[in-house]
């Protein structure tokens, strides 16, 4: 790092856990955001400002008025500009030195195991359960730790899958397949609260950057926020020996996803 590097993260740099050797490993670091929506936004600029060196903004949808409310990566200016082009304009006004790439296609065989493949860790800032699936399977066989949000209504969840943990689970461990569409609730049909987003979104960066950096240790279980308590509950998810993804996909104990915004 220079001087200019060491003035801009020394508040990171002075933690005993992160220190200039989890710095040099954020700036070292490539985290693929797949979403650029309500979760992505905050994902994004919290990365690119904490000096993760490499981001990739994967998104194939288009800025829309509704988006506004929670999306803070866009403004009224990009109303119908791609979110992925959008939201790294935002994040390099933030930290010109990130480097940061797009993808405006939609992700999905093997383009999604491509980009996957390339990344030290991945977000999961969509709000399609298909998507949420297929980026599960790309982690599992790529063998990248998996952070997962989602936010709707006044509800949050974050939970992180490290495949290079034999005994983690992963997202169909939680969530199995069982005929779900993406025709099931989400932010447009149920509405979500703007800070929601931002709050799960802020946990899905933090989570990166501890796994990036070495900092700490990685969140375990599926925890889940109430905007409305303000409680916060934490579960413990063991792997699942029947899972569709990772075992001999035997029937598994079901609970409901969640969607994102």
């Amino acid at each position: 790092m220079n001087d200019r590097e060491l003035l801009r993260y020394s508040r990171q740099i002075m933690l005993e856990s992160l220190d200039i050797e989890g710095q040099e490993r954020l700036l070292a670091g490539h985290a693929l955001v797949v979403g650029a929506g309500g979760l992505g936004s905050p994902v994004a600029f919290y990365l690119a400002a904490a000096g993760v060196g490499r981001l990739t903004l994967a998104d194939a949808d288009e800025v829309e008025l509704s988006n506004l409310q929670r999306q803070i990566a866009h403004g009224e200016a990009d109303l119908g500009r791609n979110k992925a082009e959008s939201a790294r304009e935002a994040a390099l006004a933030l930290n010109a030195g990130c480097r940061i790439e797009t993808l405006t296609d939609h992700l999905q065989g093997e383009s999604m195991a491509a980009a996957v493949a390339t990344a030290d860790v991945v977000l999961d800032c969509t709000d399609r359960f298909s998507s949420r699936y297929a980026i599960n399977d790309a982690c599992r066989a790529a063998g990248v730790p998996l952070v997962s949000g989602a936010a709707i209504r006044f509800s949050g969840q974050l939970a992180v899958f490290d495949p290079r943990d034999p005994d983690c689970p992963c997202y169909a461990c939680l969530y199995p397949p069982d005929g779900q569409g993406d025709e099931a609730l989400s932010c447009s049909e149920s509405g979500v609260v703007a800070p929601l987003v931002g709050l799960v979104g802020s946990f899905q960066a933090l989570e990166a950057i501890k796994l990036l950096s070495g900092a700490g240790a990685t969140h375990q279980g599926l925890s889940t926020f109430d905007g409305l308590s303000g409680e916060w509950r934490r579960f413990g998810v063991s792997r699942d020996p029947a899972c569709a993804t990772c075992g001999d996909r035997a029937p598994v104990r079901r609970m409901a996803p969640m969607p994102g915004p």
